[in-house]
């Protein structure tokens, strides 16, 4: 029987984000990670719970695979649909691929994630439509590999991976269909992946923004792509969610796109308290707009987080 997200019978769809979980090997953090993880599905009771990337540190962990089944267990144990995208820890061991991970995903009772479709960039791109009570597709969620590292360091381009073209034409492609099949009306849809676009730089050096910036760089790739521009020429996608950057959880709006990043659900490596958690998405069927808020470990809910002028941006030498 094929896998299939509905909206409630009151219209409403709620989604948890964890991102950088970077589950390694069992111990005590991860052992009380785990519980905040459970601690937090138990309140929220989420219709889907999203993974942005980093699900584990391969690296370090002496069993990826078991590493990956013990970041999944909770939504698995409570029997929640669960999906994930990945990031540039969860493939870095050097017989361990992204392909694979993907995988091993798909082999999960309650994963809801998709094969790839072919010739795509990447391992982990699919789209999942959320139903009405008519079993017609009314939301759209779009999951996309971000990537790990630059593959033109020899060229001098450094840093981090970027959305390839490959993988915009199958968005754009998709997003077509999609509006298609709803009457030439694109459906409202959101974004999920692991590293952040350059465009996250731009609204919190220009626009107004609500959360932190902890981490001293947004650490986007250096070569902008393009799939910004694509998300506002389609107009389907009201916002996305990443991780990547630990310290970092604000949001802010770009050409009636949100672009927000997720609270981090594992230590944030910072030299001040900050406490992990999730963030929490809410959708209500019929409605281009979305609500949203952090569930901290303590059990604090966040809705209005501290607001950010803009600064502008320092000439880098």
């Amino acid at each position: 029987m094929r896998k299939q997200l509905h909206f409630r019978e009151d219209g409403t769809f709620k989604i948890v984000q964890f991102t950088d979980t970077e589950f390694c090997e069992p111990h005590e953090e991860e052992a009380r990670m785990s519980s905040m993880m459970r601690a937090i599905l138990e309140a929220e009771r989420p219709d889907l719970v999203v993974y942005t990337g980093d699900v584990i540190a391969s690296n370090k962990s002496p069993d990826p695979v078991q590493a990956f089944r013990d970041a999944v267990a909770v939504p698995e144990e409570l029997q929640i649909p669960w999906a994930a995208v990945f990031g540039n820890h969860d493939s870095e061991a050097p017989d361990f691929t992204r392909e694979q991970l993907h995988k091993l995903q798909l082999t999960h009772k309650f994963c809801y994630a998709k094969p790839d479709p072919p010739n795509v960039h990447g391992s982990g791109n699919y789209v999942l439509d959320i139903l009405d009570e008519h079993h017609l597709p009314a939301a759209a969620l779009y999951f996309l590999d971000t990537g790990s590292y630059s593959p033109l360091v020899h060229h001098g381009v450094g840093y981090y991976d970027w959305i390839r073209r490959s993988q915009i034409d199958w968005y754009t492609r998709t997003s077509h269909q999609l509006t298609a099949n709803n009457g030439g009306s694109s459906l409202p849809s959101l974004g999920f992946f692991h590293i952040p676009l350059p465009e996250y730089r731009d609204i919190w050096d220009f626009n107004e923004c609500y959360g932190q910036k902890l981490d001293r760089l947004i650490c986007a790739p250096p070569l902008n792509t393009g799939f910004f521009a694509a998300m506002v020429e389609m107009g389907d996608i009201m916002g996305t969610f990443v991780g990547h950057d630990h310290g970092n959880d604000f949001w802010g709006t770009l050409h009636g796109i949100r672009l927000c990043y997720g609270r981090t659900t594992r230590n944030a490596y910072l030299n001040q308290p900050f406490a992990t958690g999730a963030r929490v998405i809410h959708l209500t069927e019929g409605q281009r707009s979305f609500d949203t808020w952090l569930h901290l470990e303590d059990g604090s809910i966040i809705h209005d987080q501290p607001k950010h002028l803009p600064e502008g941006r320092a000439l880098q030498v």
